[in-house]
């Protein structure tokens, strides 16, 4: 019997994050769970594509566009259920036994975010995120696990340059739920740009994106960040 999952990374340039993260799926390599770790690459130029030859993962590419790449990823994904994950994200310790036990489940799964630093504003962030996840809108972040049968009934992964993760999310409101297992982000751009900053301006773009703003516009501003 093959594994039943297969991990979807995009990456554009991510060197830095990369190997943590695929170290952290090694657990469900060991569990039986993974099939196949694809990198679906947007143009890197540093040596994102050294690593994962060496982690022995799957190389998708083309142009950068977050939700473009990541359905290109799923696209070639083999597993019958999706990992999506950010190339900055590690799960932590026992990811592998909360996504076994979900396996079969009629619902998509997020993970519960946590930050690999930051201290209290760290923690404020994420009960944030974790409540909003809870209320339906988990970010990309903290993981997708979905079914690849549920996600072709919703017509693939959006294929936007932002806002990719809160589109599928919205289409899949009341058909999610919470992982026991934690997701640790990077808070490398929250510290360079204040916590309280970043949050206020991720907040914007989101009422911006629900008033009707493109998210090609958006992701325009999200980049001169």
């Amino acid at each position: 019997m093959r594994a039943p999952v297969s991990v979807v990374i995009p990456t554009l340039n991510a060197s830095a994050g990369l190997p943590a993260c695929l170290a952290a799926l090694m657990e469900g390599v060991d569990a039986g769970l993974i099939r196949e770790v694809i990198i679906s690459d947007g143009g890197s130029t540093d040596a994102t594509g050294a690593i994962a030859q060496a982690w022995g993962a799957e190389w998708v590419e083309g142009p950068a566009s977050r939700g473009a790449q990541i359905g290109r990823g799923c696209v070639a994904a083999q597993g019958d259920w999706l990992l999506v994950l950010h190339a900055d994200t590690v799960l932590g310790a026992g990811w592998s036994e909360a996504v076994a036990a979900h396996l079969g489940a009629p619902k998509a799964a997020w993970f519960r975010l946590r930050f690999d630093r930051g201290g209290v504003p760290a923690r404020l962030v994420a009960g944030w995120a974790n409540l909003r996840s809870r209320l339906g809108l988990p970010y990309g972040d903290q993981g997708l696990l979905i079914s690849a049968q549920m996600l072709d009934g919703l017509g693939g992964y959006p294929d936007l340059p932002l806002m990719e993760d809160v589109t599928l999310a919205r289409a899949l409101r009341g058909q999610m739920t919470a992982l026991d297992a934690v997701a640790v982000t990077s808070a490398e751009k929250y510290r360079q740009q204040g916590w309280v900053g970043r949050s206020g301006r991720n907040l914007w773009l989101l009422t911006r994106y629900f008033i009707g703003a493109s998210p090609d516009v958006l992701a325009r501003k999200y980049r001169k960040r």
